[in-house]
């Protein structure tokens, strides 16, 4: 039980890390919650023009993730990867550090079906890429990936079924105002033709 607390709260710990804000500080970029959504995941990062601190912010947000449920499901076993990959998704959303408002977790969400599973969270991909480039909308690509993530599982007779809807479910929760934009047909699609 103790290790299990050691990793679930690592998870946490880890998933807080704002990495979009610490990188675009670093960038001389300023504060990206000041800018476009206000959000600190690697869509809004993209927004300040920065091709490069958005990917670097895009792979910390998966690793941040990926790295504890991998460890913990090397050393503690299914069960305990699964806790540490949600207390690191509510890191991300709710970090410690900035009064519990951050991001909507997707890249997190991914880092964590990388380590539970490859072939679903390429799945999941797969649906991404093909969403954002029919629509260029970056949340309903995130919308869309996460129900694939379920079907997904569900398709492949993986055991972690209600732990995937549980994912997905986070991510409609972290994007209920993007649905509600969606749905009267004024979400803003992204860009990448700016950015650096």
């Amino acid at each position: 039980m103790v290790w299990n607390f050691l990793a679930i709260l690592a998870g946490y710990l880890a998933g807080s890390i704002p990495f979009g804000l610490l990188l675009a500080r670093a960038a001389g970029l300023g504060d990206i919650r000041k800018i476009g959504s206000g959000n600190i995941g690697a869509t809004n990062v993209l927004r300040t023009g920065n091709k490069s601190i958005a990917a670097l912010t895009l792979l910390c947000d998966v690793l941040k993730s990926l790295v504890p449920v991998f460890v913990a499901r090397w050393l503690l076993g299914d069960a305990a990867a699964m806790l540490t990959g949600l207390a690191a998704m509510i890191g991300h959303i709710f970090p410690l550090w900035l009064g519990f408002k951050g991001g909507k977790g997707v890249a997190t969400a991914a880092g964590v079906l990388f380590a539970l599973s490859w072939p679903l969270a390429v799945a999941a991909l797969a649906v991404w890429i093909i969403v954002f480039a029919a629509s260029r909308i970056s949340s309903l690509s995130a919308l869309c990936a996460s129900l694939a993530a379920v079907i997904a599982c569900l398709w492949l007779g993986l055991p972690q079924v209600w732990f995937v809807l549980l994912l997905a479910m986070l991510v409609f929760f972290t994007h209920r105002a993007n649905i509600a934009r969606l749905l009267m047909g004024t979400e803003p699609k992204s860009s990448f033709s700016k950015a650096k």
